[in-house]
């Protein structure tokens, strides 16, 4: 009975040591691991990535060690292959990339850069950059495809727009045996992972090429002048905190940065390549730089035209129903002060008529004498005014009986500042409002704007978008 208390003894202290040094050596895989696959990732990133590997993301968690990370704003040291064209003489305004790999079917790369090329003007070109990553390890498809973009647009790579890289595969981390989040087999993991290190390492190449950066997929078709269009919305955000502005709704098409939050991005999507595809680490990242709500802009300025997916040829018809190709004149809507004295239903203030972002004003009820408001902060001329009310999905919330009018002679306090006299242009239609040529019809310079029930309606009324062009800058 002696010798058997011994052994049972003995069998509990191996045990013991066996599940400590299982322990300990779980421990020192998971570093190596981390060493190992992500040597350019640096330390602070570590305990992000260990966090991680048994929570899922959360913007509110780690906002605050993310954002103090000062190291993030660095490069990560990779040696890049120029396959055409040479590094850029001088900074541009936008910065256009693409990242593209052999595709079982189909290949859209040739047309999307002719889309980007064709759709700009001469003007606009002088402005742009558009970088193409080459990201399959075939070297043959990669060499046949720089010789057809060298052939069909060598004017644009000679002209310094245009320019090929490649990263050799040796710079990428391990993409076998990764974690296999969302029940995807193996091979889309593996996809899906490698295709975020190829976009952190496109985005690191294009970090100080120009003030601002779009993402673009292979596959894409583009408005024409867009550059024009970005650069107006661009304008319109002055003094307002962003981080990711979208001009397509789909994927990683069309996502507008900061050409300096590109390091970070690049960081971002090396630490938690493995966690989850790529658009919805874009998610996180705008979350955790603390802007929470997606700011979107209409039309979309890019379509997705790709019929097969680049992963294993499967079907892909998603399309932008917002796209418009043809050329059309993005709002001026100079700075303004809104107000109006109808009951707004919920958040849908007054301020979500008068921009591009997706949103809209609703208000209960409006009786006769109701009035939504708008006072410019400096006198402007007006060229065109549009005026949407009500939407798809609620076609009976428009304004039923209304008239525009605009006025002169500002009165009152900051915050109740209203015009004293008003000229009115015209009455809605169907809900709706347009007009011309307003600087012929006002001789004045207008400081006010204001949309005026003029009789009660039951219905709910949701202004849908204000527009105003402006025929020449505020005191010009």
């Amino acid at each position: 009975r002696h010798n058997l208390k011994y052994f049972d003894k003995m069998r509990c202290l191996r045990k013991r040591s066996a599940v400590s040094f299982l322990g300990v050596l779980v421990v020192c895989l998971l570093f190596m691991n981390l060493y190992i696959e992500d040597s350019y990732v640096l330390e602070g990133d570590k305990q992000l990535i260990r966090e991680t590997a048994t929570h899922q993301l959360n913007p509110e968690r780690y906002v605050h060690s993310f954002k103090d990370l000062s190291n993030f704003s660095g490069s990560i040291n990779i040696s890049y292959r120029y396959l055409a064209g040479t590094p850029l003489p001088r900074k541009r305004y936008l910065t256009i990339g693409l990242s593209s790999v052999k595709r079982k079917k189909g290949n859209y790369l040739l047309e999307t850069i002719k889309s980007i090329f064709e759709q700009s003007s001469y003007e606009e070109l002088k402005e742009i950059a558009v970088v193409v990553q080459l990201a399959d390890f075939d070297s043959a498809w990669c060499e046949g495809m720089v010789q057809d973009i060298s052939q069909k647009f060598a004017h644009h790579i000679i002209a310094g727009r245009l320019i090929v890289i490649h990263v050799p595969e040796d710079y990428y981390p391990v993409l076998d045996g990764l974690k296999r989040n969302y029940n995807d087999p193996e091979d889309r993991v593996k996809f899906r992972s490698k295709q975020n290190v190829d976009y952190a390492f496109l985005l690191n190449f294009c970090a100080n090429l120009s003030d601002y950066y779009v993402m673009l997929e292979d596959d894409v078709r583009c408005s024409k002048n867009f550059l024009t269009a970005v650069k107006k919305v661009i304008t319109s955000r002055e003094g307002s905190y962003w981080v990711t502005l979208e001009f397509s709704k789909l994927g990683y098409i069309g996502k507008l940065y900061h050409s300096h939050d590109l390091p970070r991005l690049a960081h971002f999507l090396l630490m938690f390549y493995q966690e989850m595809p790529c658009d919805w680490l874009l998610i996180h990242f705008r979350g955790l730089l603390a802007q929470k709500e997606v700011i979107r802009f209409k039309p979309s300025l890019f379509q997705h035209m790709g019929y097969y997916s680049s992963y294993k040829g499967a079907e892909n018809k998603l399309k932008d129903d917002d796209f418009e190709e043809e050329s059309f004149d993005i709002p001026d809507n100079p700075p303004a002060n809104l107000h109006t004295n109808m009951n707004v239903f919920e958040n849908y203030e007054a301020s979500k008529a008068y921009s591009s972002i997706d949103e809209y004003f609703w208000g209960k009820a409006p009786s006769t004498g109701d009035f939504y408001g708008i006072v410019f902060e400096k006198p402007i001329k007006i060229s065109k005014i549009k005026v949407v009310t009500g939407t798809e999905d609620r076609q009976n919330d428009i304004l039923h009986h209304g008239a525009l009018e605009v006025g002169e002679k500002i009165v009152g306090s900051k915050k109740g500042r209203q015009c004293t006299t008003y000229l009115r242009l015209g009455e809605f239609k169907n809900g709706n409002f347009e007009i011309t040529d307003v600087e012929h019809k006002v001789l004045f310079d207008i400081n006010c704007m204001r949309i005026l029930v003029t009789k009660s309606q039951k219905e709910w009324l949701i202004i849908r978008s204000i527009s105003v062009w402006t025929s020449q800058t505020p005191n010009q």
